[in-house]
């Protein structure tokens, strides 16, 4: 029997696509991680692919003992958020995975167009930690063991994340 997404979409995460779609993507990932960094370009492509009928949600699982930056580019992202750019905060770290440091969260901030105050402030604010914490939690009930993880609709995918294996899988689970 496969995993089940504990607890199940809420109001807290974030979601990329129609929120009425038929197919639900989640995925457990840590900015730091190469694999995590390659399956984000899958992601695009299945995206492109399948368009309005996937909805897209990313939950932090940042693996900090073995990548310094993914906590704080998690926290990055989720400040950016605060500013209604979390997606474009999420894709701008993937998309220079090979660059992150502290000094980088704020060129990308800048490229964005963020208030650099308030994404400071945010940074601080120990509400985004407890948000991380929650995710990674919601991670480790649902039996997420590395990065990156994939659930399609509530379930656990067990398979590989190349563009045509998880494809196929999306499409197998919504059938």
């Amino acid at each position: 029997m496969s995993k089940k997404l504990t607890p199940p979409l809420n109001k807290k995460d974030h979601i990329q696509g129609s929120p009425n779609a038929l197919i639900e993507l989640v995925e457990f990932g840590d900015y730091q991680c190469p694999h995590c960094g390659i399956a984000y370009r899958i992601i695009k492509e299945i995206q492109k692919a399948l368009d309005n009928k996937l909805k897209f949600i990313f939950r932090n699982f940042p693996l900090s003992e073995a990548h310094p930056y993914a906590l704080p580019a998690a926290i990055a992202a989720e400040a950016a958020g605060k500013q209604n750019q979390f997606w474009e905060m999420h894709d701008i770290i993937y998309e220079n995975q090979l660059a992150l440091s502290e000094v980088a969260f704020f060129k990308f901030a800048k490229v964005l167009g963020l208030s650099i105050p308030a994404f400071e402030k945010d940074l601080q604010d120990e509400s985004l930690v407890k948000k991380i914490e929650a995710d990674f939690e919601s991670g480790i009930k649902s039996g997420v063991n590395g990065t990156p993880s994939f659930f399609i609709n509530g379930y656990k995918y067990e398979g590989s994340y190349d563009f045509e294996s998880l494809l196929q899988g999306i499409q197998e689970g919504v059938m």
